[in-house]
């Protein structure tokens, strides 16, 4: 999917959604990742996993665009994630903030 969505933007192709979307600006990618995360929301609650799965690929797909729009690769999402699930101790105090 990072893929074509990087191929679409260096050769755009004439109505393809991918290239809507990137013209259309972040605040459009924003919102189509908000309906995709709450369709994938509502797809759980009614327990049908081929809906769910299709909704989970709709909001993966916004948010690869999202990424490419923000200059991020599933690189360094997966280096991220690597870093942060290295770090032991308690998960509440982990998860808890406070004001410095």
């Amino acid at each position: 999917m990072e893929k074509q969505i990087i191929d679409r933007k260096l050769h755009p192709v004439e109505k393809s959604y991918t290239n809507y979307l990137l013209g259309e600006g972040i605040d459009k990618v924003l919102k189509k990742v908000g309906e995709e995360a709450s369709e994938v929301i509502i797809a759980s609650k009614n327990s049908d996993k081929g809906e769910l799965l299709g909704e989970i690929d709709d909001l993966l797909y916004h948010l690869f665009v999202l990424m490419n729009q923000q200059g991020i690769s599933l690189e360094e999402v997966r280096q991220k994630a690597k870093e942060r699930h290295q770090l032991e101790g308690n998960k509440k105090e982990f998860h808890t903030r406070t004001a410095d």
